[in-house]
């Protein structure tokens, strides 16, 4: 199963709250940190949507 490393490199404060809410959704809430999740559209959505706010780190297979 292909994953992605997610990592928070903004921060939410005075950000709407659904982008707030897309951070939690991702299990990230405070900078620097990063997540691995899986690789599938409604996780590429989620940070496609806040892209100020997160980066793809590493993809792996």
């Amino acid at each position: 199963m292909a994953t992605i490393v997610v990592k928070q490199i903004g921060s939410p404060i005075r950000r709407p709250a659904v982008q707030r809410a897309t951070l939690i959704g991702l299990g990230l809430n405070k900078m620097n940190r990063t997540r691995e999740l899986p690789d599938n559209p409604s996780v590429r959505g989620m940070v496609e949507s806040i892209p100020h706010l997160v980066t793809i780190v590493e993809e792996r297979a």
